[in-house]
């Protein structure tokens, strides 16, 4: 386990586990030198691939580990594959680069993609989540006294999650993302316009069709709330509101940032890339 602010602490103390573990300050040498079959990376934007060359520079010529990058770095490489389980598990082929999505970018294309050949314009995605999702670096975005009883808007236009989004999913997206005072957990409320009428239930049961053999997806009438879903490994989709007209709805997408959004999603990439069970280690949660 890597930290650079946290090197020398026991990993039990943070993580509750019992395992005597410290983090160690690596740098990509010291990585790149540690005998691993998996290495998770989990750091700032630009600086996985200094990590990825050391790593196979160290390999010569032999199979490298396997690496799941959480950061942005490598969402818009073709070379890698690009792991949100639950959409694109199918195209897995054997491949030991996988690049973890966004966690916005994860509520918004599970929101968006049992509709996408429907949609007639771009959807407009508003976000909201919890200052956690801001890291660790002091800013704005999580200075707590800051967000005391505040709604931070920021990054309007061209969100990386919006470029990721709109790159995987194949459509134009618009995302308008904030901040609110809670730590963890984020919800997604999607607008769409669609080429077609539909009604409160064909639409709920386009989604219930699509993610029924998915155990990390719940399907609900009612919006999900973050309150129900943060601290679990599912995300929640659910509202289905249909105005006047048929043609245009609402969805909401909701889910734990620092767990299916990051954490439990690399450990379902994890379990692929090893050909294990890919409920392996992640506990199915009970809807609240």
């Amino acid at each position: 386990m890597a930290s650079r602010e946290l090197a020398g602490k026991v990993v039990a103390s943070l993580a509750g586990a019992s395992l005597p573990i410290r983090y160690e300050a690596l740098d990509a040498s010291s990585v790149a030198r540690r005998d691993c079959d998996a290495l998770i990376l989990a750091l700032p934007n630009g600086l996985a691939p200094e990590y990825v060359a050391a790593i196979d520079a160290a390999a010569g010529g032999s199979a490298a580990p396997v690496i799941i990058d959480l950061g942005a770095d490598h969402r818009f490489d073709s070379n890698w594959y690009y792991g949100l389980p639950e959409l694109t598990r199918e195209r897995y082929r054997g491949e030991r680069r996988i690049a973890n999505p966004g966690c916005y970018a994860t509520a918004m294309q599970l929101a968006l993609w049992p509709v996408r050949e429907l949609l007639a314009a771009p959807p407009q995605c508003f976000g909201v989540s919890g200052y956690s999702g801001a890291g660790t670096s002091p800013s704005p975005r999580n200075d707590v006294e800051l967000l005391r009883d505040n709604l931070m808007p920021y990054a309007l236009v061209d969100h990386l999650h919006e470029r990721e989004v709109t790159r995987h999913l194949g459509h134009d997206v618009q995302f308008l993302p904030h901040v609110a005072p809670h730590f963890r957990g984020l919800t997604v409320t999607a607008n769409l316009h669609l080429g077609v009428a539909v009604t409160h239930d064909s639409l709920r049961d386009r989604y219930l069709a699509f993610y029924a053999d998915e155990p990390l997806i719940g399907i609900r009438d009612e919006a999900p709330w973050v309150s129900q879903v943060a601290g679990t490994h599912r995300a929640e989709i659910g509202g289905f509101i249909v105005a006047p007209g048929a043609t245009r709805a609402v969805v909401v997408s909701t889910l734990d940032n620092l767990l299916k959004g990051a954490a439990t999603q690399a450990l379902q990439n994890l379990n692929l890339a090893f050909a294990l069970p890919e409920l392996t280690g992640i506990p199915v949660d009970t809807p609240a």
